[in-house]
Parts: structure tokens; C-alpha cells; sequence
């Protein structure tokens, strides 16, 4: 079984607030989830981050995949490190030729 940490939409047309959950990857969206680990609103001003960070580590050292999204929340949070990986390639681009 493939487990993800994503977003789950929740709130009225255009105004969205996300749950921080982790699901079955084969699911829905918005489908049933296994644990929710916090939640996030962009439309607050600065934007809204909440994560139980015990809960967040025990799940990622269960080896759940978070999404690019989510993985970016917990980077801000403290919640992981970045690693070297998902740096940009310090070697140059090639040149086009003439």
C-alpha cells in the first residue's frame, strides 16, 4: 500500500483551507484518511500553518511520501531538513550553438 502525506480541500468556492493528512495514495482527494497531521490556510495574511511535528516525523520515519507541496510546508515548519538532492545542479547550462 502506497501512503502519501497531501492536502485535503476543505471550505466554501474560493475560499480553501487544506488538512495536512496522510492517505492511501489510490484514494480520493477528499476521500477517507488514515491520520491527520495539521492543517494550512493560504488565504490568511501571512498564510496559516499548523503541523503536530511529533506526528509528522513518526509518519515520515514509517517511510510516507509526502507531496511537493506539503514537502515545502514542512520545511518551513522545521518538520525535515532540506537535503542536497533537491537543490538546482550547480553545472552550467549548455550554450546553444549559432
Amino acid at each position: 500500500m502506497a501512503v502519501k502525506m497531501r492536502l485535503t480541500r476543505l471550505g466554501d468556492k474560493k475560499s480553501p483551507t487544506y488538512r495536512i493528512v496522510v492517505i492511501d495514495s489510490r484514494k480520493a482527494r477528499d476521500g477517507e484518511y488514515i491520520d491527520k497531521v495539521g492543517h494550512y490556510n493560504p488565504t490568511a495574511n501571512p498564510a496559516e500553518v499548523v503541523i503536530d511535528k511529533e506526528k509528522a516525523a513518526d509518519w515520515l520515519s514509517k517511510g510516507v511520501q509526502p507531496t511537493e507541496t506539503v514537502r515545502a510546508l514542512l520545511l518551513n515548519a522545521g518538520v525535515i531538513e532540506k537535503s542536497e538532492k533537491l537543490s538546482p545542479s550547480k553545472t552550467n547550462p549548455k550554450k546553444k550553438k549559432k
